[in-house]
């Protein structure tokens, strides 16, 4: 049966519609305007006032663990260098370098320098003096805080001695008047594909990178100790040990070098509840866990335990799932909640591994322009190879001209992104459209839960004659499991006039050619026989990376055409 309205009815049907969207739209403003007022603190603030707030709130817990310094006393140290620096005559506008290890000085000089009104130049510590001289006269760059073993003679800049023992505070030296969009730190890109690039940050992107990083809050708390190898001049061990940390008024542990036995004994004394680290450490960490095990004869029932750890706790067996992990645990110290993992994909296996053990473990996506962690993956959700999460709190996404797999090219905007290349127009003309969306370059799909994967790099893929497109992150993450293969890289390269997809392996001594095409035969069978590296040449020697441990793809295709990997398939 159909009910017919009168026009009157009608008219009042729609009106009360419209009363109600207003009425919706009304509140819904309300709550936006509302958090804006709850986050408007964060909007004027800048990066020491950050370091303020956090000290006034928690300002007996430890900040720097292992030289036993809390928030308060941080803070002292920071206007006492600032009052050094001042001497010395940086000022307000001015671009200072650091470069330095992970040692105390770098935090301290950091926040003076922003004390100052300075603008940080994060400088890579495994560059030349001629790349050096190059940075700071890019960025008017004229003094630079080092470590003594890095100073070199010059005329561009001029160093000071970070580990310089500061005198008292000057009481008359006010911190100076920042705006939230004052440049913060300048950043170099890796320059894994091409030409570098500098990077500024603002004190707003910082801020609100920190302020995003809240929705970790179940895993990061206050008086939690981070650990930090990770380098502090790179944007990852930037966000992990110097932004969430202050943010969550927790603590660094700071650790100059990436030496096997320093850290383990660091995990023993100190027990970090937080663990940052590339995926290819968490790999080495997993693999040596796995042959230690293995050497005791204990492997398959660690295995087993680990595989059906979930039903042995349903059925009452829980006492025996956390004997056998505990030793395991035990290599991070016991206390350890949450593993990090960023810079690029982790292995599925790898993630399972932790996970097994009972810890979290989430993934990372973040660009030097992004200032490293704008998609942070969720540990609840189920996550697929190269899953990295989406955006964090007020940063968005878009995937454009995707291809008939989902694969497109990831555009990001919010707090978190930067404003721009330094004098490079051309560049920023390339890389922003007209609503201020940025191209990452990178190639990604998105699941039904609104999770981004990894698929590789736009300048990066592989388009064969046929126009079929091929990533080389997929076939890298597969062949680098096969059994004496170091390190891999998939390129792009003509072969008789014929585009291909071509690789070069870095084997371990006594690997012949014969036995990678073997193995590679076996695992090309896992994809599409397009995607088919049959092309190939091996050398035990490294391949070439970036500061950040990726693989100068530019460098080792140039490096083929130059005659340098003269053991070939082809």
């Amino acid at each position: 049966m159909s009910i017919k309205l009168s026009m009157w009815a009608r008219i009042e049907l729609i009106l009360r519609v419209k009363i109600f969207m207003f009425a919706f739209l009304f509140f819904m403003s309300i709550i936006s305007v509302s958090n804006i007022k709850n986050n408007k603190e964060f909007y004027n603030m800048n990066m020491y006032q950050l370091l303020e707030r956090t000290a006034q709130t928690w300002p007996d817990n430890l900040f720097l663990v292992r030289e036993g310094v809390a928030y308060k006393d941080f803070v002292n140290l920071v206007k006492a260098r600032a009052a050094s620096l001042d001497k010395v005559g940086v000022k307000k506008g001015d671009v200072v370098g650091i470069l330095s290890h992970n040692i105390p000085e770098f935090p301290i000089t950091l926040f003076a320098l922003w004390y100052l009104g300075a603008t940080v130049l994060l400088l890579d510590t495994n560059l030349t003096p001629f790349e050096y001289d190059n940075m700071a006269t890019t960025t008017n760059c004229k003094l630079v805080c080092a470590e003594k073993s890095f100073v070199f003679k010059t005329d561009k800049f001029k160093f000071y001695d970070i580990t310089k023992k500061d005198g008292k505070v000057n009481p008359d030296l006010k911190p100076a008047a920042l705006e939230s969009l004052d440049v913060a730190t300048m950043s170099f890109t890796s320059g894994s594909t091409g030409v570098p690039k500098v990077v500024p940050l603002t004190h707003f992107n910082l801020v609100e990178c920190a302020n995003s990083l809240e929705s970790m809050a179940e895993w990061i708390r206050p008086g939690d100790i981070l650990y930090g190898f990770l380098p502090m001049y790179h944007v990852f061990g930037f966000g992990v040990e110097i932004l969430a940390t202050v943010h969550f008024g927790a603590g660094v542990l700071l650790q100059p070098t990436v030496n096997p036995k320093e850290i383990m004994a660091d995990f023993k004394k100190y027990r970090p509840q937080v663990i940052p680290a590339v995926p290819r450490l968490w790999e080495v960490f997993r693999n040596k866990i796995i042959d230690n095990v293995k050497a005791q004869k204990k492997w398959w029932l660690v295995s087993f335990v680990l595989k059906y750890g979930k039903v042995l706790q349903k059925i009452g067996l829980g006492a025996l799932v956390r004997k056998v992990q505990k030793p395991i645990l035990d290599v991070f110290g016991g206390r350890a909640r949450l593993l990090i993992a960023g810079g690029a994909a982790t292995k599925p296996e790898v993630e399972t591994f932790y996970e097994r053990l009972g810890l979290t473990f989430i993934q990372g996506y973040g660009l030097t322009e992004t200032v490293g962690p704008i998609c942070v993956s969720k540990p609840t959700k189920k996550r697929f190879p190269f899953a990295f999460g989406a955006p964090t709190l007020n940063n968005e996404c878009e995937i454009r001209d995707k291809n008939e797999d989902g694969v497109g090219v990831l555009w990001l905007r919010g707090h978190q992104v930067f404003g721009g290349y330094l004098n490079n127009e051309e560049a920023n003309k390339e890389i922003f459209d007209e609503r201020g969306f940025f191209n990452t370059g990178d190639m990604v799909t998105m699941d039904k839960n609104g999770e981004l994967h990894f698929a590789g790099r736009k300048k990066q893929v592989i388009v064969l004659d046929s126009g079929k497109n091929v990533y080389p992150d997929e076939l890298e993450g597969m062949y680098i499991t096969i059994p004496g293969v170091k390190n891999v890289a998939v390129f792009e390269h003509k072969v008789k006039d014929k585009t291909v997809t071509y690789a070069v392996f870095s084997v371990e001594d006594g690997v012949t050619l014969e036995q990678i095409g073997a193995a590679v035969a076996a695992e090309n069978k896992k994809v599409a026989s397009y995607k088919w590296v049959t092309h190939f040449a091996i050398t035990t020697e490294d391949l070439p990376l970036t500061s950040t441990q990726k693989v100068k793809h530019h460098v080792v295709r140039q490096n083929l055409i130059d005659g340098k990997y003269p053991d070939r398939h082809e």
